[in-house]
């Protein structure tokens, strides 16, 4: 009953620190002109959301960040590796997004950072993750729970953490493209790493990742408040950098890496969907999808944005609840 009051009272915390920083930080960014650069293939159906502020993730990444601080200096959590390398994976790559999101704005076009810039930027975050994991008494294992199977790679766990981090970011970035999607799918993730959290006794820091992840998931729908249709602010790269690369952490953490491609399975097709159109194109000069990442072409075929979005949590939901019967009981 303690772990339910807790995971509650986090959830509470989030939902109303971000809330109340949404009507602060949301007019500060509309005088500041911190407007959304639409994409001209999608002038006709997202034109209306052209100037809608970005840079919206500091809605939910200020608030989570900030409680669980005081929260530690209150003397209610404790500070240990594993939060330590949650909390600057979620940060180092909401710097990385917020950079990229400023560049765009100051340039009024989608150019922000560069391919190379900001993949060097991830192998930063990436070698100072691999520090603290390893730091915090942790082996470089490959493992498969459900298989019994554990696989010691050694210093290339570090390449492997590198992928991890930046295939979640990118992909809960390529979602980010219509009202509420990415944001609504990253709660149902991170209180499905939650529930998870809780059950991974044997890591260090345990509780303290769980609780977290509870914060965040109320900080998350503080945000929706604001960000369903129709948005009153995006995310922007700020936030769905921080939210896929902190999800990829949790994998890592709690070791279920292969997990994370059923819990975030949403996530996956739609970066498939744009991978499979450019290997396409690129051999046959043909399409597959009439728009990528796929939710686009479901805009194509008519779909209104916000039945997709139920759609598309609705399939996460399925895949995370499933995702629990592997990851907790079984």
């Amino acid at each position: 009953m303690l772990i339910l009051t807790k995971s509650v009272m986090a959830m509470m915390i989030g939902f109303i620190f971000s809330t109340i920083l949404g009507l602060i930080i949301i007019p500060i960014l509309r005088k500041l002109h911190a407007g959304q650069t639409i994409s001209k293939w999608l002038k006709n159906t997202h034109n209306s959301k052209q100037g809608t502020p970005t840079m919206g993730g500091l809605i939910f990444i200020v608030p989570s960040f900030l409680v669980m601080i005081l929260l530690w200096f209150l003397g209610k959590v404790s500070f240990n590796y594993s939060l330590a390398i949650i909390l600057f994976t979620f940060i180092g790559y909401a710097v990385i997004g917020f950079i990229d999101d400023f560049l765009i704005i100051l340039k009024h076009d989608n150019k922000g950072l560069t391919k190379s810039q900001k993949f060097m930027m991830q192998v930063f975050v990436s070698i100072i993750f691999f520090y603290l994991f390893m730091k915090g008494g942790n082996e470089p294992l490959l493992w498969v729970h459900g298989l019994h199977f554990k696989l010691n790679i050694g210093w290339m766990y570090g390449l492997f953490i590198l992928f991890v981090l930046v295939a979640s970011s990118n992909a809960v970035n390529l979602t980010d493209g219509l009202d509420g999607l990415a944001g609504g799918l990253s709660v149902i993730c991170f209180l499905t790493f939650g529930i998870i959290s809780w059950n991974t006794q044997w890591l260090l820091g345990y509780e303290e990742l769980a609780l977290w992840a509870f914060l965040l998931v109320g900080s998350l729908l503080g945000f929706l408040v604001y960000n369903t249709n129709k948005a009153k602010v995006f995310m922007g790269d700020t936030g769905s950098l921080a939210l896929g690369a902190t999800l990829g952490a949790y994998a890592i953490m709690t070791r279920h890496e292969l997990l994370l491609v059923l819990i975030g399975i949403v996530f996956v097709i739609e970066t498939l969907s744009c991978m499979i159109q450019i290997c396409v194109f690129k051999l046959t000069g043909k399409r597959v999808f009439p728009m990528t990442p796929i939710h686009h072409s479901f805009e194509k075929k008519g779909m209104k944005e916000t039945d997709i979005v139920k759609l598309f949590w609705t399939v996460g939901l399925i895949a995370s609840m499933i995702s629990l019967v592997y990851g907790v009981w079984l």
